[in-house]
């Protein structure tokens, strides 16, 4: 049965969202992406409040949000509504997977304190981590 994912990540930095969409397939993974990708018409949302709820309407299907734990995240701040959002948003709190880049020596204490697992940056350590928090 296909997980439902929500993959936060910056569209400044969307190679590694796409290096983590290419990892999850080659693993035959078999998911649903409820994310919001650089080309969808969420980003053009009028003001804040707007994109914070359409983020929210992305989110809400999801059953893990997965959050890439790189530096540029503890400058971001709608990664810090997205970990709002996962943990006060909905009646059952979304549980978080924190993903460290592939060899990163620095990563985002924002984002490390908010996950329910952080995992390194390979297909057996991620589909793993998804599988564990979605039991």
């Amino acid at each position: 049965m296909a997980k439902n994912l929500f993959i936060s990540h910056s569209w400044t930095y969307s190679d590694t969202y796409d290096g983590l969409v290419k990892l999850l397939n080659a693993g035959g993974f078999d998911f649903k992406n409820y994310s919001v990708p650089k080309n969808d018409p969420i980003h053009n949302a009028s003001n804040d409040r707007e994109l914070y709820e359409a983020i929210k309407k992305q989110i809400s299907p999801s059953s893990v949000v997965i959050i890439l734990a790189g530096v540029y995240a503890s400058y971001s701040k709608w990664i810090n509504h997205e970990i709002d959002i996962a943990k006060n948003g909905f009646a059952t709190v979304k549980p978080i997977l924190a993903i460290e880049p592939f060899g990163s020596e620095r990563t985002s204490k924002v984002v490390k304190d908010a996950a329910d697992l952080i995992v390194k940056w390979n297909t057996n350590s991620i589909i793993s981590g998804i599988e564990k928090l979605t039991k």
